[in-house]
């Protein structure tokens, strides 16, 4: 299939949990590990659409080794629940934490659990996710988290995350959530780097990836011809979803990559996987602790590194 470039190191024997997989640049890097041999576990919060990327990857790879686990990263009970099914399974060697919100709501809306709804989903779901998670890692098991372009882009108040105090702004509600993805990622790093773990966190942007420049799959990339047309124009710095996967897989999988690396396309929207310089708000130590403790308070949960 057109959808899948460049061969991915040989997986056989991995295991790997991918969020948000259900379409996008989550789809095309589970499609990509599983076409390697990994046995991938794709999340995503309706069934139906998980069903429609395992048939997809199956249709091309039919020796795919992959199953769906439905979880609604926006609530904390569809996390914490979909999380506790995986703890009597084998240890996974990887986890990518790309579900997030692109496409932010004009007005404020709420989580199920009262957190603003874009916070909720593209980081304090993952929070809770891998604070449950990270002690079912296997030894030398990498953890790449979705970055955005959009962290260099907008300030990060992070005296209000949750949009109340200063008034609701779709765009920085979504700047600022992907601000504070980076700033857990790396401030998970530090956190490992310090017990000497041998897990990694490491930060993957995609660049400028968008369904117009991707490839058709039935049931999980069917752009209109006007979206083709529109997203075409926009070629000289745009790239498909199944290119900005690139990243976060080269992250996963090759060698050479450390925890607290930035990693992203060469020419900034495009291009091949390169290191990064990540803002400085984004590796503060001084944020990244103020963000940990307002996350462990916003999610209810105590997420302790090496415990």
């Amino acid at each position: 299939m057109s959808w899948y470039p460049a061969a991915v190191p040989s997986q056989a024997g991995k295991r790997y949990l991918v969020t948000g997989a259900n379409a996008g640049i989550g789809f095309f890097t589970a499609a990509r590990l599983a076409g390697a041999g990994a046995h991938v576990v794709l999340v995503g919060r309706s069934p139906e659409r998980l069903e429609a990327a395992m048939a997809a990857i199956r249709g091309a790879r039919p020796e795919a080794s992959v199953e769906p686990l439905v979880i609604d990263v926006a609530s904390l009970d569809s996390v914490r629940a979909g999380t506790a099914r995986l703890l009597h399974r084998p240890p996974f060697d990887g986890v990518v934490a790309n579900a997030g919100m692109v496409h932010t709501p004009s007005t404020r809306l709420e989580s199920p659990d009262g957190n603003e709804l874009v916070l909720a989903t593209n980081v304090l779901g993952h929070f809770a996710l891998l604070a449950q998670l990270l002690g079912h890692l296997a030894p030398g098991a990498r953890i790449v988290t979705l970055g955005s372009l959009s962290s260099r882009l907008s300030t990060f108040r992070i005296d209000d995350l949750q949009q109340l105090e200063r008034g609701y702004d779709s765009w920085r509600a979504y700047a600022q959530s992907k601000i504070a993805t980076q700033v857990f990622a790396f401030e998970l790093d530090r956190r490992l780097r310090a017990v000497d773990a041998s897990i990694s966190s490491i930060v993957a942007h995609p660049g400028y990836s968008t369904g117009g420049r991707t490839p058709r799959v039935p049931g999980v990339n069917e752009p209109s011809t006007a979206k083709r047309f529109r997203d075409a124009l926009q070629a000289a710095w745009a790239q498909g979803k199944h290119r900005g996967a690139e990243v976060p897989l080269h992250a996963l999988t090759a060698t050479g990559v450390e925890g607290g690396q930035f990693w992203g396309p060469r020419w900034t929207t495009k291009g091949e996987p390169v290191l990064h310089t990540p803002t400085r708000t984004s590796t503060d130590a001084a944020i990244g602790a103020r963000f940990w403790a307002f996350a462990e308070d916003a999610t209810g949960t105590t997420f302790t590194v090496g415990a």
